[in-house]
């Protein structure tokens, strides 16, 4: 798709400066970008590129300073990051709206609902009842189990498996590998030490503007759901277990477990590589960094944790550093030691 100047500083309400008939057709880095793609500064690192770029058009800043000519055309907006971003999402949006119809072979049962301008890619599985909503778009290889609901504007990527009775709310984006609605971990322990699997027969509710990453897995609940609400970014490599909830625009990092019945609060904050106990229950606002171990709730809103097992981040910071100098400290004891026992043996 080819776009000139003008349509750009449109979309992302700029200025131009150069030629405003110049066209472009995808996007580069600016010091790797070619005459027919356009890029931006944001970073006062790469300014350097601003003079040598072959880029066709380029996303600046409105204060930024030009120390010498350039050949290129300029969009000046307030903020060349964010400009660029939405101009992405544009072009992103563009690209999926052109996805339409139904692939064959696929299987689509006679008792789904289809809504209107849906895509469903090659072998694709749709089973009874189950409902796509409008703008929907299924790419190939997506199971989707009895009374499955998906709602419009969403998107399942490559290989998502979504398991019966699961519901998938309006513009959720879940990337490829995912698994929704798979059993939970549950087996009761018997007296012969052997384990019986407890049946598990609630679902997992997905709520609306939700983006789940790839190879993410998120458990059915024993009994009754498992939620993630609205406005929650899961990263790559999750896994969210049996009847947790975790609260609205919550942002959870890649090779993150949380353990069974959690309840995380709304906009908590968890980085990578977390493990979190099962039944306990995380406060809004929580601050918790990678590879944090969580043993227990945390009940104080705003809170910032770190370490294994996790607590206070400044006390944490603070026990860090005498860590650090645990080996002078040693040495220290150690003189001190033979000093005293000099003392001693000179009596």
């Amino acid at each position: 798709m080819q776009f000139n100047a003008i349509q750009i500083a449109q979309i992302i309400e700029g200025v131009v400066e150069g030629n405003d008939a110049v066209q472009v057709n995808s996007f580069g880095k600016i010091e790797e970008a070619k005459e027919d793609q356009i890029s931006f500064l944001a970073n006062p690192k790469y300014e350097e590129f601003l003079y040598s770029t072959n880029a066709g058009i380029i996303i600046i800043n409105n204060n930024q300073i030009l120390k010498q000519p350039i050949k290129n055309t300029i969009i000046r907006v307030d903020d060349a990051y964010t400009a660029f971003a939405t101009l992405l999402d544009k072009y992103q949006q563009l690209q999926i709206a052109l996805l339409n119809g139904v692939e064959e072979p696929s299987f689509i049962s006679e008792t789904a609902t289809i809504g209107e301008n849906v895509f469903i890619g090659a072998f694709a599985y749709l089973g009874k009842n189950v409902k796509i909503g409008n703008n929907v778009k299924i790419y190939p290889g997506v199971y989707l189990g009895n009374n499955v609901d998906v709602g419009e504007n969403s998107i399942l990527h490559p290989g998502v498996k979504i398991y019966f009775d699961c519901i998938i709310g309006k513009n959720v984006i879940i990337h490829a590998g995912t698994v929704i609605g798979s059993d939970g971990f549950g087996f009761a322990p018997l007296a012969d030490g052997t384990f019986k699997k407890v049946p598990q027969i609630g679902n997992v509710i997905i709520e609306n503007n939700v983006e789940i990453g790839a190879n993410t897995t998120i458990d059915r609940a024993t009994i009754g759901s498992t939620i993630i609400k609205d406005g929650v970014k899961l990263d790559n490599l999750i896994q969210i277990a049996h009847n947790v909830e975790v609260g609205s625009n919550t942002v959870i990092a890649a090779q993150t477990g949380i353990s069974g019945s959690t309840k995380i609060g709304k906009n908590v904050m968890i980085g990578g590589q977390t493990g979190t106990a099962g039944h306990i229950q995380i406060a809004d606002g929580t601050k918790i960094n990678g590879k944090s171990g969580i043993s227990k709730s945390i009940k104080k809103p705003n809170t910032s944790v770190s370490g294994n097992p996790a607590f206070e981040f400044t006390g944490y910071m603070r026990s860090q550093s005498i860590v650090k100098n645990l080996p002078a400290l040693e040495k220290r004891v150690q003189e001190l030691e033979k000093l005293i026992e000099k003392l001693i043996n000179s009596k």
